[in-house]
């Protein structure tokens, strides 16, 4: 039987090397050999991992950097406690929006001066989506995933009855998206990679369908961001939009970013014109005037010990080479659907993550009518993920803390729980708040 080394043939610095199913068994020693030569793996020790504890859930909330304690605690006792309102303009609070909306522009490929980080991933929903709208007024039509997440689909809806001028969300299933796209549709809104089967959609594919008909795109990079290989300059994105606590590690509550197109920038009118998003806010005139370029994009003050925390994270991901991020990703993922078939073949589970590389994000997930009850017992045996409705089971596979054999470890947890019948006890069929 081939092992899976150093030494050539299936090397264990390649991305996808083990099939997806596998064509081999494999061993824990297999692992083990793939993390002995891993480039990401001195990130690993940057990060505040738990013992005991296999980390599967980065894709909902990213593990905490060890930098970030002690720079949080600069911000207060030091900034914030000697400078007091001072630290504004001595240390730069005011321009952290832009000098992390900066960084991020580089990890999603996108142009200098189109980013911001600013508000909720939500709240910068509804202001690109508003701000697309009004870019074709004459048009009555926004598209969307009928499986979207459901807060862009209600900041959809939400949005057409505060109108009132008769807009629908037209919802539409994966494939037929391009073909939804036609001259009555002004926005589409769309999930990159979407958040329960980490489905990757052609962004560059389906940006060129739409501005052939004429509609304005709106991506949402809530799972891509820091996870995936990103062009939006490349691919001609009108918007984008994300959020800072996934892979980019920024905390819970970490503020999100909008990105808006360098050629859009001039004629976009945000609907929430707060007094950051004036042209110049200390001015305190009673009439608002859009700020040039993407500072338009501000509402109101920035929260200064959360963008302080984000980019802390934010550098970290830029720290680390993006081919060697994407090839373990896709190693990550095949090798845990690979040992899924491989030793839990017999007990229910369907994988819903494509097999094809370039419509994979960095998570696996699975369906089984168990689903809630046997992440409650993962979660008590150490391995965490987490569950979404109605029946699936998630995984997330971030780069820089995973290790190849945390995989196969996980994996082994998970077979013991369907052999011992473990999720059958009354306490994992207990639901809770958060899932």
């Amino acid at each position: 039987m081939p092992a899976i080394g150093c030494d050539g043939g299936m090397s264990a610095c390649a991305a996808g090397a083990i099939p997806y199913p596998p064509r081999m068994t494999i061993t824990r020693e297999d692992c083990a050999a793939r993390d002995h030569c891993d480039r990401l793996a001195m990130f690993r020790d940057r990060f505040v991992l738990p013992p005991g504890v296999i980390y599967l859930d980065g894709n909902s909330l990213g593990p905490l950097p060890r930098a970030t304690p002690a720079r949080l605690l600069e911000v207060a006792e030091i900034e914030w406690g000697t400078a007091l309102i001072r630290a504004w303009n001595r240390h730069d609070w005011i321009g952290l929006p832009r000098r992390v909306g900066e960084k991020i522009a580089r990890l999603i490929g996108a142009p200098p001066g189109s980013t911001i980080v600013a508000d909720s991933t939500s709240v910068n929903v509804f202001k690109a989506l508003a701000a697309a709208l009004a870019l074709r007024p004459e048009r009555r039509v926004m598209v969307s995933e009928a499986g979207n997440f459901p807060t862009d689909l209600y900041v959809a809806q939400g949005l057409a009855a505060l109108l009132g001028r008769g807009h629908t969300l037209r919802r539409v299933e994966d494939d037929d998206i391009a073909a939804a796209i036609d001259a009555d549709v002004a926005a589409v809104l769309l999930t990159h990679v979407d958040y329960r089967s980490g489905r990757m959609l052609d962004m560059a594919a389906i940006t060129r369908a739409a501005h052939a008909a004429g509609a304005v795109v709106i991506w949402d990079l809530a799972h891509s961001a820091g996870a995936v290989p990103l062009d939006l300059a490349k691919c001609d994105v009108d918007f984008a939009i994300g959020c800072g606590y996934k892979y980019l590690n920024g905390g819970p509550g970490a503020p999100a970013f909008l990105h808006v197109a360098p050629r859009l920038l001039d004629a976009v009118a945000m609907p929430l014109t707060g007094w950051l998003g004036h042209a110049d806010p200390f001015a305190f005139d009673g009439d608002f005037r859009a700020a040039p370029g993407i500072a338009r994009g501000q509402v109101g003050t920035p929260a200064v010990l959360s963008l302080a925390a984000l980019e802390v994270g934010v550098d970290l991901a830029l720290e680390a080479p993006e081919d060697a991020v994407r090839a373990k990703s896709l190693a990550l993922t095949g090798l845990f659907a690979g040992l899924v078939a491989q030793e839990c073949g017999d007990f229910g589970f369907e994988c819903i993550t494509p097999a094809e590389e370039v419509r994979r994000g960095s998570q696996v997930s699975f369906r089984h009518p168990e689903g809630y009850a046997i992440m409650q017992a993962l979660i008590a045996r150490g391995v965490i993920g987490d569950f979404r409705a109605p029946d699936v089971l998630r995984f997330g596979c971030t780069p820089l803390t995973l290790r190849h054999a945390d995989v196969w470890d996980a994996v082994a947890i998970l077979r013991e729980v369907m052999q011992m019948h473990a999720y059958r006890a009354p306490e994992f069929r207990v639901r809770h708040a958060v899932t």
